[in-house]
């Protein structure tokens, strides 16, 4: 009996030791967060980023394990903001706080690439048009749909969000679309929403749904210009792909 318990404690001991060897095998300066301090972010690996916003592992993996596990779980880097804070928890060492640490670090990310308010560009083309919106509507873990508000020189206005969950035409009605365009005096719009998979290839629903957008613009004189689906640094233009959905 007491040589299990030694050799239980033998084994415990054994895996404790293995939860540091991979940073403690490290130089110091290569460890992640020293190595961001020292040669900058850009310097290091996505595990490596992932591993400094968690801080710590656990007792038989160290942080950069649970980030390596983490990515491989969610998809890499662009997974992460894919998910909600619930969905992450499911990976070992990934608490809620560690969740809403990953998840407001890809907030930051978005907002930094979307800008201080900027000057009202035009946008005449879909990849002025996917540019412009990908940053603040791409990558959500959820389908969101909304509009954006062009003026009579196809300036951006601003994007007007309409709807979240599963895009459904039977949900996005014309009416809260062409209210937004009303409120704002716009002369034209380009509808938008994300792919949660990352993928921008239009539905048949989401063709439907434009379809019948573009007829009710028709009928209250504002113009649908395109239908944008975002995904992941992707963008499909629905313009571009089956022009004879819109009138001009």
């Amino acid at each position: 009996m007491r040589s299990r318990v030694r050799d239980e404690a033998a084994r415990t001991r054994r895996v404790a030791a293995g939860a540091v060897s991979g940073l403690a095998a490290l130089a110091p300066a290569d460890r992640p967060r020293e190595k961001l301090l020292r040669a900058g972010a850009t310097a290091l690996g996505d595990n490596e980023l992932v591993a400094v916003l968690l801080g710590a592992g656990l007792r038989d993996r160290d942080a950069l394990a649970v980030a390596a596990h983490l990515l491989a779980a969610v998809g890499g880097v662009s997974g992460i903001g894919r998910h909600a804070a619930e969905r992450l928890t499911r990976a070992p060492g990934v608490g809620p706080t560690r969740a809403a640490r990953l998840l407001a670090a890809v907030e930051l990310g978005r907002r930094a690439l979307a800008g201080p308010a900027r000057i009202r560009p035009r946008l005449a083309s879909p990849s002025a048009v996917g540019g412009y919106l990908l940053p603040d509507h791409g990558g959500h873990p959820e389908e969101r749909f909304g509009v954006l508000l062009l003026d009579t020189k196809h300036r951006a206005i601003r994007a007007v969000p309409i709807s979240r969950g599963t895009l459904d035409a039977s949900l996005v009605h014309p009416r809260e679309v062409f209210r937004a365009a009303a409120d704002h005096a716009a002369a034209a719009v380009v509808l938008f929403h994300n792919h949660p998979s990352g993928d921008p290839a239009p539905s048949v629903d989401d063709v439907h749904l434009t379809r019948r957008l573009v007829e009710a613009g028709e009928l209250m004189g504002i113009a649908v210009l395109d239908h944008v689906v975002l995904g992941d640094a992707c963008w499909h233009s629905l313009r571009e792909s089956s022009p004879g959905l819109f009138r001009r």
